[in-house]
């Protein structure tokens, strides 16, 4: 991976497939984050997303440091990869990174493990992450989420207001005329931030493609042991209840996207490179979150979930 120290400062016009506007929007966003709020942090995962939103702060506000903090909600059933990718990047860029773990939030009391063949932790992040907020006093989170992604994200504003108790109410939110963004909040309210909501899963591709990122190594073919459930590809782990008939085997596949291992399907794959990974994004049948099964609870899982103070 190269930093952005590595690569030219000037930013010229040129024939790339991503569309630079894109990526000029996203760096006056997290701007005007740093010059409204107090204590903003980079809610990050790991995934492709938030490894773009590193690197849009990165030329946001090169030559200096990233003024963010990550805060990074481990479930304690990600996978491997992507922590060691993570504390590799935060040692990379000299990042000041915090982690708050779902497994003290289900030692205090404060939320149940899940039981039965579909338990995750998934959604019991919520009740972390509103701790972490509290503890660091963070008036604002700035996410990689995206409109194109799932319905309910598609209803979010960039500023997203949530409530003293977390919560996001899709009629409260306020509207955003050309680029005016209203961070003013009352006290206990928060704004979640989200620079690349006008990205598509093929601009972000093609922006780490350019951007020359490091990525963790699970979204390339691999070998894994895996085990077939309700028509999708599961990685095998101790983390997952299976059934006795769900017998683990080995095979290529890649991971499209990246959370949970409990929720997080894979996918056959011989992509084993950015190119081919773009190719197969250009064919796919299904959208980037249909390897998703928290997304399946229901017809309105997400936005549940995000009344509740999610992501």
């Amino acid at each position: 991976m190269s930093t952005f120290s590595e690569k030219t400062t000037v930013y010229q016009a040129n024939d790339s497939s991503f569309p630079r506007e894109l990526e000029d929007e996203a760096i006056y966003i997290l701007r005007e984050v740093a010059s409204q709020f107090e204590k903003p942090a980079i809610l990050f995962s790991g995934g492709k997303d938030s490894i773009t939103v590193v690197r849009l702060a990165q030329k946001a506000f090169y030559p200096g440091k990233i003024p963010f903090a990550l805060l990074h909600v481990d479930t304690g059933h990600n996978f491997p990869e992507t922590i060691e990718y993570r504390d590799w990047l935060v040692n990379k860029l000299g990042l000041e990174l915090h982690v708050r773990y779902v497994e003290d939030s289900i030692k205090q009391g404060k939320v149940k493990e899940e039981t039965g063949k579909y338990a995750s932790r998934n959604a019991l992040q919520t009740v972390t992450l509103l701790d972490a907020i509290e503890e660091f006093k963070f008036d604002a989170c700035i996410g990689g989420a995206r409109r194109d992604e799932e319905k309910a994200r598609a209803k979010e504003r960039i500023f997203s207001v949530r409530d003293d108790f977390g919560q996001w109410n899709a009629k409260k939110q306020r509207p955003e005329l050309f680029d005016m963004l209203n961070g003013k909040i009352e006290l206990g309210e928060n704004i979640r931030v989200f620079p690349i909501s006008n990205w598509t899963e093929l601009d972000v591709w093609n922006y780490i493609k350019e951007e020359e990122l490091r990525i963790p190594s699970i979204y390339f073919t691999h070998e894994r042991e895996v085990f077939e459930r309700d028509g999708m590809i599961w990685a095998d782990s101790e983390f997952i209840n299976k059934s006795e008939d769900e017998v683990p085997y080995k095979t290529q596949v890649r991971f499209r996207t990246v959370g949970d291992m409990t929720c997080t399907a894979a996918v056959l794959s011989t992509a084993d490179n950015l190119d081919d990974v773009i190719g197969e994004i250009l064919s796919a049948q299904i959208s980037e979150r249909g390897a998703r099964i928290d997304d399946k609870r229901s017809e309105a899982a997400m936005e549940k979930r995000k009344q509740a103070g999610y992501f």
